[in-house]
């Protein structure tokens, strides 16, 4: 007998962590109705107000800090603007789209772009792949459980530059992987060569964050109902069929979180490249488009062209956001 593709939200009689204690009636509608709202004449808007409050200083912290500066980077993207001293009045005459047309015409911009994607094309299936095997093998009964989880989680935790001189200590000219390959080291080596300077920041910043993503299923993994295990059991199926069947629909929308902070981690990439490659080198083969941005913003007074160059990033990673959810959250839909 083969093992049906199995869903928490529908198999095994056990209610999903979404749906439990909802009750949900024939029709798909709330059971009850109306009268399943709390006695005493209370309603949702009668109980909004006390979370209203409590809501309150968190949005305003997201207006002062994300929304106002954002506002003001699409303005400064239509003006020709300039940093200047405080109290210092300069004109800043509006361009239109001026600033754009310099930033898809700049090739050092357009090759940051091409950097992100082949980054992105590395290290997503690595994260996923890895967090949620290592996730499952971590949810199970194994000798040094604890120990292992901490020895994953340690390196999120530890300043980038104390990870990056070790990276730089393995993957540098005279480093540690390059004496044990001998004569199979590639030249350039690692972090100086154009082709593989951004493979190897893409599975050094997967190393890093590892921890974090394990962290993240290892939590999802709870809520997986262990009558799916059971039944998987009883119907035969191996530990593979298991994983397949069972385990990776049921951490479905932990896979949707983890590839979407992925691609907005990915796409922001400015501390691996400015450390571990000199500042996006060689030639620009690892440089970010947030690299780019400081750069022509800060170091080059350009902060136009960054303002520009930030809005068009925002757009991307929103696209890649929302394409990633419709890729993952597809087969439960």
């Amino acid at each position: 007998m083969s093992l049906p593709l199995i869903s928490p939200a529908s198999g095994g009689g056990s209610p999903s962590p979404g749906t439990a204690g909802r009750g949900v009636s024939p029709g798909g509608g709330p059971r009850g109705g109306l009268r399943g709202r709390p006695r005493g004449g209370g309603t949702r808007g009668a109980r909004s107000p006390l979370g209203a409050l409590f809501v309150t200083p968190y949005a305003l912290f997201l207006v002062v800090v994300f929304a106002v500066p954002l506002g003001y980077t699409v303005w400064m993207s239509f003006h020709r603007f300039y940093f200047t001293a405080p109290g210092t009045e300069v004109d800043a005459p509006w361009v239109g789209l001026r600033n754009y047309q310099d930033v898809f015409t700049d090739p050092v911009v357009l090759r940051s772009f091409l950097n992100i994607a082949v980054f992105l094309v590395i290290n997503i299936p690595l994260t996923v792949v890895l967090s949620l095997v290592l996730a499952s093998a971590l949810n199970s009964r194994v000798p040094l459980r604890s120990f292992f989880r901490a020895a994953y989680y340690l390196p999120y935790i530890t300043a980038s530059v104390a990870l990056v001189a070790v990276w730089g200590y393995l993957f540098g000219t005279d480093g540690l992987l390059n004496h044990l390959l001998g004569g199979l080291a590639p030249d350039p080596s690692w972090l100086v060569n154009s082709v593989l300077a951004m493979p190897v920041v893409a599975v050094f910043v997967t190393w890093t964050n590892l921890g974090f993503f394990v962290m993240l299923y290892l939590a999802a993994l709870q809520s997986v109902p262990r009558e799916l295990y059971e039944a998987a059991g009883v119907d035969g199926a191996g530990r593979v069929r298991t994983f397949m069947a069972v385990t990776v629909p049921g951490v479905r929308h932990a896979t949707t979180l983890v590839t979407v902070l992925a691609v907005i981690k990915g796409s922001n990439l400015f501390t691996e490249p400015y450390l571990l490659t000199g500042g996006g080198g060689p030639d620009h083969a690892s440089a970010s488009p947030v690299l780019i941005l400081y750069q022509k913003g800060i170091e080059q007074a350009h902060p136009d062209f960054a303002a520009a160059l930030g809005v068009v990033l925002v757009l991307v990673v929103v696209t890649l956001s929302l394409i990633a959810r419709r890729l993952t959250e597809r087969k439960g839909a």
